[in-house]
């Protein structure tokens, strides 16, 4: 029995229209139907609530693997990944196609965000995906990208309000590994937050500087972009070399503003 028909089964058991078990767990009755048609399947997130609103085992839900429509919904994402940027109508396409397979799927969705140019799309799905979803990291990346679509718009209190709902974090994963591991694990962790916040610090001092331009202060802009220009060298890594390139472009910049 697929699981589709499985759900069909329960849901008449219970005695339950489509509508009630839709309202039950958040989605259209849409969704619920065509579940039941078998010509989409239910979000993988929602499947614990399924199981526990039925009353019933992750088993006994299903006869299919979980770990096979996650590895199915990698491939998806992977395979848009790769036109992002080079093709991001065609990612779009791919994302699109399957979520003809995953209805509201939140990784598919999540993954659409990055190639939707429009800011009313963005909001739309971003503010949905937000609402809905259980994992974390999704949600916290909707809010990031309804930011950025409200700031595109001229709405900087809505961009704000998005922006604030999601927590600060006082330490990263790759650096409780590096105090926590030792050897080579301990190694790759530091190495990696190294570059992660030498870049970070960089992008910092050029919006402190973007702020002092905007103060009317031009000087301490320049002096906060050479500081930065100043520390590139250093560390010594080929990455940097575009700041390098934009930081000098700046100063320059900045400087005929001066006369």
């Amino acid at each position: 029995m697929n699981i589709g028909s499985k759900i069909k089964e329960l849901r008449k058991k219970r005695g339950i229209t489509q509508e009630q078990l839709a309202n039950a767990v958040g989605i259209s009755f849409q969704a619920v139907s065509k579940w039941e048609n078998n010509i989409a399947l239910p979000d993988i997130t929602l499947m614990p609530l399924l199981a526990n609103y039925f009353g019933v085992s992750m088993d006994e839900l299903f006869d299919f693997s979980l770990l096979e429509m996650e590895n199915e919904i990698k491939k998806i994402v992977e395979n848009a990944y790769e036109y992002r940027e080079s093709d991001s109508a065609k990612s779009r396409q791919i994302l699109e196609d399957g979520l003809k397979v995953y209805p509201e799927n939140d990784i598919l969705l999540n993954n659409l965000l990055y190639v939707i140019a429009d800011a009313d799309e963005t909001i739309e799905i971003a503010s949905k995906l937000a609402e809905k979803t259980r994992l974390d990291e999704v949600k916290y990346d909707a809010l990031r990208f309804l930011a950025y679509a409200y700031k595109k718009k001229g709405d900087l209190k809505s961009a704000e309000s998005a922006i604030e709902q999601i927590p600060e974090i006082y330490f990263t994963k790759l650096t409780e590994m590096a105090y926590l591991l030792e050897g080579e694990p301990k190694f790759r962790a530091a190495e990696k937050q190294k570059w992660i916040s030498f870049e970070n610090l960089l992008q910092m001092m050029w919006k402190l500087a973007e702020c002092y331009e905007a103060d009317g202060d031009i000087q301490k802009a320049i002096d906060e972009t050479e500081k930065a220009l100043k520390l590139i060298p250093i560390l010594d890594h080929p990455n940097f070399v575009i700041y390098t390139e934009y930081f000098n472009k700046q100063i320059g910049r900045l400087k005929e503003q001066q006369g």
